[in-house]
């Protein structure tokens, strides 16, 4: 009986050990506790198809039903608060079919809350889903929204969510003033290494909002996270915070391959196929051969397999594409950024009289330094073509920054 018990102590251990803990959201501690912090004021809510429990009840359902609330506006960043528009493309003011109440658009003509916008509430909250990537535009619109309230008035209240990227890693560097966009909307690098609400602490007490404003923020912190968990060590249902980020290790290949990806008339990186972010491929590469000699560099934590495929739509579209498709096989110690350049240093190598810049617009190649945050980066490259030329510029910022982001840990 003794052993029967022994055994039984073990199996449970080994269970705790193997199964995914199970992590609480903002929304899920805000429920909890009956919504007090809310109560008896007039709400605006930012928010996408990824604001969901765990039983992926939205949290504009969630929060219009409570008894003791009153939810009154809804605010669309990119794709809209029900996830029903296309990335890139602009949302308009519309009525939510569900609750019949009022959207402002934040990603159109507006993208700050305007005073008109924001008449009707005393307090917004800001529930999405984010992949830790400062290229993704919901943290530039959760930065927008707390200026915002700063200048009027209202209360911010963030209500947080895992960052799928884990909170230690760091990677990339600072965005230098001139390159400041919607896409590097804030001086922190490239993989920042917090939740959203650490990021909105930061954001605050750093002086990082537009004239140094600082809002009335309450970050609702969740439960069960570790900065050392990916998202699928959560227990939390993956809903895709985009189109093109199905599952919960995209984000870890949103970084690998989305900067080069700027490129779209020169590379695919998959997006249009089955695998978005996955892939380096053009007509007019031969897949055996990429494939060889980015192996051949030994990356640490990462293999390559050659691959042919047509996509859908996006670049290449019905057009049979060769190249490479990435496969991360230790998402814990992977460097994620370098593999693009290492992309561009395999094709030089293959096809010296090719200058991949050549074949994407102008546009193209901005919006490639916006995304980096700077065009030394892409010139220091193009001398030599070599990742390791520029491993140093990338890497500069990363631990100046956990330093200075680590006083804003909510989480161990």
């Amino acid at each position: 009986m003794k052993k029967l018990f022994l055994i039984n102590i073990v199996l449970i251990f080994l269970a705790q050990c193997i199964m995914p803990q199970k992590v609480k959201t903002g929304i899920e501690i805000l429920r909890e506790n009956n919504f007090k912090q809310l109560e008896g004021m007039r709400l605006g809510l930012v928010t996408n198809a990824s604001g969901v429990d765990s039983e992926l009840k939205s949290t504009v359902d969630i929060l219009f039903e409570a008894q003791n609330l009153n939810l009154a506006v809804l605010y669309g960043p990119e794709h809209g608060v029900r996830g029903n528009i296309e990335g890139g493309q602009l949302v308009d003011n519309y009525t939510d079919e569900r609750t019949q109440l009022p959207v402002y658009s934040l990603y159109g003509k507006t993208r700050k809350p305007t005073p008109e916008m924001l008449k009707d509430i005393d307090a917004i909250v800001y529930d999405i889903q984010d992949i830790g990537c400062r290229s993704y535009t919901f943290i530039s619109t959760m930065g927008l929204v707390m200026e915002s309230a700063a200048e009027n008035g209202k209360e911010v209240f963030i209500l947080d969510r895992p960052n799928p990227l884990g909170g230690i890693r760091v990677e990339g560097s600072i965005v230098e003033d001139e390159y400041i966009s919607f896409i590097s909307q804030f001086k922190i690098p490239y993989v920042y290494g917090l939740t959203c609400g650490e990021l909105a602490i930061l954001l605050n007490e750093e002086g990082m909002l537009k004239n140094g404003v600082k809002c009335d923020l309450t970050v609702i912190e969740m439960e069960g996270w570790q900065r050392n968990m990916t998202f699928d060590q959560t227990g939390l249902p993956w809903i895709l915070t985009s189109p093109h980020i199905p599952h919960n290790y995209s984000p870890f290949y949103y970084v690998c391959s989305g900067i080069v990806g700027e490129l779209r008339d020169a590379v695919s990186i998959g997006v249009g196929y089955t695998l978005p972010f996955q892939t380096f491929a053009a007509e007019w590469i031969d897949g055996n051969f990429l494939a060889d000699k980015l192996n051949s560099y030994d990356i640490e934590n990462v293999l390559f397999r050659p691959i042919n495929y047509i996509p859908y739509y996006a670049h290449g579209k019905g057009n049979n594409l060769g190249g490479v498709q990435i496969f991360i096989t230790d998402y814990n110690e992977v460097d994620l950024m370098p593999l693009q350049f290492y992309f561009l240093q395999a094709v030089k190598e293959l096809y010296p009289d090719l200058n991949i810049f050549d074949k994407a617009l102008s546009n193209q190649i901005k919006a490639f330094d916006k995304a980096l945050g700077s065009n030394q980066i892409r010139e220091k490259f193009i001398q030599s073509w070599r990742y390791k030329d520029i491993e140093q510029l990338l890497k500069a910022d990363a631990e100046k920054f956990k330093q200075r982001s680590s006083k804003y840990y909510l989480y161990n």
